[in-house]
């Protein structure tokens, strides 16, 4: 977790020096929104180029598993229960951004691998390559084929009916929107530390849901937002430039 009134503060440091500018909170929470969804989703090219690479073993240095540790802030478990009828459709969860392993219930956890429609048209035109019950494979779908609807879910062939224990998933979960919680006293917004309880709905402030170590990239990535949009050339070239020093000495 990242407190989101430190990073507030610094980026309100960083803009405000010498009155060249003021950063309110409804303009905060969007710009700040919007950082932490595009570090997340940094995450998973930045793990393709890095396995491409030799990597190394070393403790604390090798950047795969740096990486993977950032995303094991919002990696969850779901186990998709057996449903007479469903004929091996699932629902994805509400707050499934990206799907990690899926495998099979019961003792053996068999990984089961995602394919596309077109690979498991092909797989079919032969008995010798189509699925079967110790083979299996699914598609990613945007449509619920037992109720008609449209719904983003996950299609296992074959039909998996028959196994034990449904079907386990791993995902990296969308983040809740980062939120500046305020109170206006004075005319003047002080921050609420009262925090966002997703279960009851209480509290004003909710936190960025990344590994600490990226606050420094949300305060730079937040500081560029904000000069667009006050159409200040000198901050949003000053948080850029910050954010491109870090990204290249992340990368060397």
């Amino acid at each position: 977790m990242v407190n989101i009134d430190n990073v507030y503060q610094k980026v309100l440091v960083f803009a405000n020096k010498e009155q060249r500018g003021y950063i309110t909170p409804q303009e905060f929470n969007m710009f700040a929104s919007q950082a932490q969804l595009e570090i997340i989703e940094q995450y998973f090219y930045d793990i393709n180029q890095f396995e491409r690479g030799n990597g190394n073993n070393t403790e604390y240095s090798d950047m795969v598993t740096l990486i993977q540790e950032k995303l094991g802030t919002l990696t969850k478990i779901h186990i998709f229960p057996k449903v007479p009828g469903m004929l091996g459709w699932h629902p994805l969860p509400d707050d499934c951004y990206k799907i990690g392993t899926v495998t099979k219930g019961g003792a053996d956890r068999e990984e089961i691998d995602e394919i596309t429609y077109s690979e498991w048209t092909k797989y079919n035109k032969s008995r010798l390559t189509m699925f079967n019950f110790n083979t299996r494979g699914y598609v990613v779908t945007n449509w619920d084929p037992v109720n008609n609807i449209s719904q983003r879910g996950i299609q296992v062939y074959p039909n998996d009916a028959d196994m034990e224990g449904g079907i386990k998933m791993s995902y990296v979960k969308v983040p809740l929107p980062p939120k500046w919680g305020y109170q206006i006293v004075g005319n003047k917004a002080l921050h609420d530390v009262s925090i966002y309880d997703p279960n009851t709905g209480a509290g004003k402030t909710t936190h960025f849901e990344l590994h600490p170590a990226e606050e420094n990239e949300l305060v730079y990535k937040v500081l560029k937002y904000a000069g667009l949009s006050m159409k200040r050339d000198d901050i949003a070239k000053g948080g850029q430039g910050l954010e491109s020093l870090q990204i290249q000495q992340e990368k060397q």
